[in-house]
């Protein structure tokens, strides 16, 4: 007789300050949750995607931000970035165009919705003063046939 193992979902939420080194430690919490739960292949897309949302959220927001980690299915993960402060990105309103090619802001996020097979924003009302805020969140995928050395 063989009994089936089935893992639990899985969900992490990291609490960050405004803080300069914060999307750093949450680069590195990112690594290790992904090789803690087998998913070292999704490493260089889910930090890409990570860095750019955390950095924007500790450039444009003012108090603390989180990033949360959870497991959505086999060989996908969804990062979620919540902050203070309610101003959706135009990269996350949809239809945005691609920044100009000198722009000095706005390249990061728009990346994001690039290489994220998925992504969305939700403001966020009400709740517990100082809850307030956005989320905005992506899902990324490995896929076997598809690396970095593709690029160059």
């Amino acid at each position: 007789m063989v009994l089936a193992t089935v893992t639990p979902p899985w969900a992490y939420t990291l609490q960050l300050p405004q803080d300069p080194r914060a999307p750093g430690i949450a680069r590195a919490t990112l690594r290790s949750v992904l090789r803690v739960h087998g998913m070292g292949d999704l490493i260089d897309t889910a930090e890409l995607l990570a860095s750019e949302l955390v950095t924007n959220a500790y450039r444009y927001s003012s108090g603390p931000y989180s990033l949360r980690l959870r497991d959505a299915g086999r060989h996908r993960i969804r990062l979620s970035v919540w902050d203070t402060n309610p101003d959706i990105p135009p990269p996350f309103q949809g239809g945005a165009k691609a920044p100009a090619p000198l722009a000095e802001c706005g390249r990061g996020l728009h990346l994001v919705t690039l290489w994220a097979d998925s992504w969305g924003a939700y403001p966020l009302h009400g709740g517990l003063p100082g809850h307030g805020g956005k989320l905005l969140w992506v899902e990324c995928v490995w896929k076997p046939d598809c690396q970095w050395s593709d690029l160059s």
